[in-house]
């Protein structure tokens, strides 16, 4: 009798789950914000739109004009190189060359007006996107297995916060606005120490600056990084990446 209604909340489990992912890939979501126009003109007001399909932004001029004379675009997921997510703003990088910027990427931001909640969107865009997807955002439903404090250094100031390491992702959750992150171990491309008191992830995100266009984030540890939890971790990132690791005939015998 135990057995059957262990079996009825696995069930039910699952089936709240399923219903949950439709859900989430039926939603829609919508969004105000400044078109960052860079140097050209000012930001122009536009509305957002984020579903399964894809992103849709529509600008609202100030001035009195028919919707056909305003400036819009819209993107499918395959059409989009990469795509910044953050409380603060949404940057989609096409596969546009930029004619008049020495064929860089075109790339369009669009600048959140306060007050408005990117977790659902978050969590349909990680389901949605692979490595593409960059989550500037603390994945705050994430069960850590163990976490570290942490300082994030940068050009000119650094941030500090907390290293979460789950069974399928980190985050790092940080105490300066768009610094967080969250990387599906499918979102990096590496994970190396120096030391015990130093950590370097390299992730798939656009940097110019870095070698290959990764960008790669250094930490510096506040405590000391366990080397059995090193190793977890570097296997973990190495299975999701399909590299079988070697295994001597002692330890396959164990």
């Amino acid at each position: 009798m135990e057995q059957r209604s262990q079996k009825a909340i696995t069930r039910a489990g699952l089936a709240a789950f399923a219903l949950a992912a439709v859900s989430l890939q039926a939603a829609e979501f919508r969004f105000q914000a400044l078109h960052d126009h860079l140097l050209v003109r000012k930001d122009q007001p536009a509305t957002l739109v984020v579903d399964e399909h894809g992103i849709t932004f529509q600008e609202q001029s100030r001035k009195k004009k028919t919707p056909d004379a305003l400036h819009h675009g819209h993107w499918r997921y395959q059409d989009i190189e990469q795509l910044y997510l953050s409380s603060e703003k949404i940057r989609i990088v096409t596969y546009q060359d930029r004619k008049w910027a020495l064929g860089l990427d075109q790339e369009y931001e669009f600048k959140l007006l306060p007050g408005q909640d990117v977790r659902p969107v978050y969590e349909m865009l990680k389901v949605q996107l692979d490595r593409r997807f960059i989550a500037a955002v603390a994945d705050e439903q994430v069960q850590a297995l163990w976490e570290l404090p942490v300082k994030l250094l940068g050009k000119l100031s650094g941030s500090q916060g907390t290293l979460r390491f789950a069974s399928d992702r980190v985050v790092y959750a940080a105490d300066r606005k768009e610094a967080s992150r969250t990387w599906r171990y499918q979102d990096i491309e590496n994970i190396s120490s120096s030391d015990p008191y130093q950590l370097t992830i390299t992730s798939f995100e656009r940097a110019t600056t870095h070698y290959g266009s990764r960008k790669g984030f250094n930490f510096q540890l506040k405590q000391p990084l366990d080397e059995k939890r090193f190793n977890i971790v570097w296997r973990k990132l190495n299975t999701v990446h399909g590299l079988e690791l070697l295994t001597s005939i002692p330890e396959k015998g164990n």
